[in-house]
């Protein structure tokens, strides 16, 4: 259901557009203009549910006349619907409803670009889709890797990173039986790596901390004969991630890399040749990680998180 119009400022600039004395295709424009604004650094949801009725508004102007027009104000829609936080499944089968609308129209008048992007948030949708056996977790991969074949890594960079790391995290949630599970964390470890190539912490900073947090946590849990190989790569992969995330600048992502980081050292022997040493030292400064991340956690409200790490603090 399409949100009411409450703010007085969307009345007052559907007011404007409509008594501007602009042709009907530059309105509609201009209103998926407004929206894409309110939808880019959303403050609140409700900037988002007004983003959604702009959209709804440029789609009532459409009609059937101006399809490419309709069929960006859908996507945009169902982008802005996705990201609306829900508890049910509701506005992510509306989303996914528009997105599959828009893409026979994109794919016929729209640039290969503007098509990877509705393959690429499509994707999102049907992942999110996965826990309420709404979607399964191979479309969304398709989806993905549709968009892959338009946003590479040397024209691309940033989306291929992120496209990987969907890829990667679609991977690591897939259903399988005991066998496949070292081929699906392979397969996961393989999709980040391959990201990774393309990507630095200078141009691309964020993607770049967000590929290592990942692949850390992927090559943690990877079923292995080298279970401290694996942890010592893992610890490589947070390091590389700590040089972008810092305490100062994206204080809850650092948090998270520390106590993931803290959960690799817990279980890494001080000295890898003599693992029957035991592991002071690792769980000195595992325990230090915990404790800054969870004062981290709390002072930010992450209530979920905090509760995580206090837990794992016990444990050590």
């Amino acid at each position: 259901m399409t949100p009411s119009i409450t703010d007085a400022a969307v009345k007052a600039a559907i007011a404007a557009i409509e008594s501007e004395s602009a042709t009907t295709p530059e309105k509609i424009e201009m209103l998926i203009e407004m929206a894409l604004g309110f939808q880019k650094k959303p403050k609140s949801a409700k900037e988002l549910q007004d983003a959604v009725t702009l959209y709804d508004r440029a789609i009532a102007l459409c009609n059937d006349e101006y399809p490419l027009l309709k069929a960006r104000a859908t996507a945009g829609m169902a982008t802005a619907l996705r990201t609306i936080p829900a508890e049910g499944a509701d506005l992510l089968m509306q989303a996914k409803a528009g997105y599959e609308a828009a893409m026979p129209v994109l794919q016929e008048f729209a640039s290969p670009e503007e098509v990877a992007e509705a393959q690429m948030n499509l994707g999102l949708v049907l992942q999110s889709l996965v826990p309420f056996n709404l979607a399964k977790v191979a479309d969304a991969i398709s989806a993905y890797q549709r968009a892959l074949r338009v946003f590479t890594a040397a024209a691309y960079p940033q989306e291929f990173a992120i496209l990987h790391n969907n890829i990667a995290i679609a991977y690591l949630s897939m259903p399988l039986t005991a066998a496949g599970e070292e081929l699906r964390q392979g397969l996961a470890v393989q999709s980040f790596e391959s990201a990774l190539k393309h990507i630095n912490p200078i141009d691309h900073p964020s993607e770049y901390a967000m590929l290592q947090n990942n692949l850390g946590n992927a090559l943690q849990y990877l079923p292995s004969s080298h279970p401290v190989e694996n942890n010592m790569r893992a610890i490589a992969a947070y390091n590389e991630a700590l040089k972008v995330r810092t305490r100062q600048d994206t204080p809850l992502e650092y948090a998270n890399t520390i106590s993931n980081k803290a959960n690799a050292l817990s279980n890494l022997p001080d000295d890898w040749e003599k693992p029957k040493a035991g592991n002071p030292k690792n769980l000195a400064q595992a325990s230090n990680y915990y404790q800054e991340s969870l004062a981290i956690f709390t002072q930010y409200g992450q209530i979920e998180q905090a509760q995580t790490v206090a837990q794992a603090l016990e444990e050590l």
